[in-house]
């Protein structure tokens, strides 16, 4: 079984995600959980770093798009960064770059909430 692991940073209004290992049917509801918690918190500024995830599936893919609507609404918004090749091209295939802005660094995508 492969791991799974989000550490939490926070920065001011931003919440910033960083995960690790493997993201599919059986570790996305952690991910669900942590989304969630923002929301609870009222913390709408999201980035979500990719740099240590190994795979992602459309189960993993599937959490971002339940949680955005919710975001935005909020005036906030979920950035994406640090993306290997083989996760963007997952998300590229699916159209997700339409929808989120993707930065290749997380310093980037501070500046854009910023």
């Amino acid at each position: 079984m492969s791991g799974f692991e989000i550490a939490l940073l926070e920065n001011k209004e931003i919440v910033t995600l960083h995960l690790k290992g493997f993201l599919d049917a059986h570790t996305a509801p952690d991910l669900e959980t942590e989304l969630q918690k923002c929301i609870s918190n009222k913390r709408y500024k999201v980035i979500v770093n990719f740099q240590e995830l190994g795979y992602i599936s459309s189960a993993g893919l599937g959490v971002f798009m339940g949680f955005i609507e919710e975001i935005r609404k909020n005036g906030g918004d979920i950035k994406l960064t640090n993306m290997s090749s083989k996760i963007f091209r997952v998300f590229d295939l699916l159209g997700f770059p339409a929808l989120y802005e993707i930065f290749k660094t997380e310093e980037e995508a501070v500046q854009k909430f910023t």
